[in-house]
């Protein structure tokens, strides 16, 4: 692999690292936006998955609710699991090439819900089979873009867990999900010796951003980091978006 391009997977993941310290999430999103100009979905997500699930294993155990999340999250978890597997394929399968338009979609729709503070409630005697029912949703869209935050961390938001609670339950969560994808894009071949080294990079510049994001975020307001991440998430889903759509009819 060219040094450009590994320059360019340092780059995206110390930005998406830098982001996931200061606000808690958006590692394998942003991540996965910045390098799907460049590569197609499966080839990045190949990148992602490693530094994604070991950043997530250290959010996983970063807070006192693990029994509680786990009580609460397994209907959404063993639904996306079940997605993801049943799924497996649409990364590298003839409709690989549109898995890019729904993620610029995705980013923008995510930016959208996130910008308009839109909220839903679901009240604790149908969290478990909406949960599943989510999960699933969650799986097929994570099988074919590697990205699992819709509709799984609005369902999160809306069961009413709080902010620390929330921000474990997405560790668990992700934990859980990136899993599962592994080992989907490992039957796919996409995750081979190749990818070790750029997968080492990202994993770097990942904790690297992460250790800034997590310095400063006691010096910024995080809700004004916030705003001007989704706004950028936006753009960078039109374009991506828009450029694969481009491509598809050339």
């Amino acid at each position: 692999m060219h040094d450009p391009l590994l320059i360019l997977i340092a780059a995206a993941f110390l930005l998406a690292g830098f982001v996931k310290g200061v606000i808690g999430l958006g590692l394998p999103t942003v991540s996965m936006g910045l390098l799907a100009v460049t590569m197609p979905p499966g080839q990045a997500i190949a990148i992602v998955i490693v530094p994604a699930i070991v950043t997530n294993i250290w959010q996983t155990f970063g807070g006192p609710y693990l029994r509680d999340i786990m009580r609460r999250l397994w209907p959404l978890m063993i639904g996306t699991v079940i997605g993801i597997w049943l799924n497996a394929g649409l990364l590298t399968g003839p409709y690989a090439p549109w898995g890019t338009v729904t993620l610029g979609a995705l980013l923008v729709i995510y930016a959208v819900m996130g910008l308009s503070r839109l909220q839903f409630k679901v009240a604790s005697r149908n969290e478990k089979w909406i949960g599943g029912i989510v999960g699933l949703v969650t799986g097929v869209v994570s099988a074919e873009t590697g990205v699992q935050v819709i509709p799984s961390m609005p369902y999160m938001q809306a069961i009413g867990m709080e902010k620390d609670e929330l921000v474990q339950a997405l560790g668990v969560f992700f934990t859980v999900a990136t899993v599962a994808l592994a080992f989907n894009i490992t039957a796919s071949g996409l995750l081979t010796a190749a990818t070790a080294l750029p997968g080492a990079v990202a994993m770097a510049a990942s904790f690297a951003g992460m250790f800034i994001g997590q310095a400063v975020r006691s010096r910024m307001h995080p809700e004004e980091f916030r705003r001007w991440f989704l706004i950028a998430l936006i753009l960078l889903g039109l374009y991506i978006a828009s450029n694969a759509l481009i491509r598809i009819h050339a």
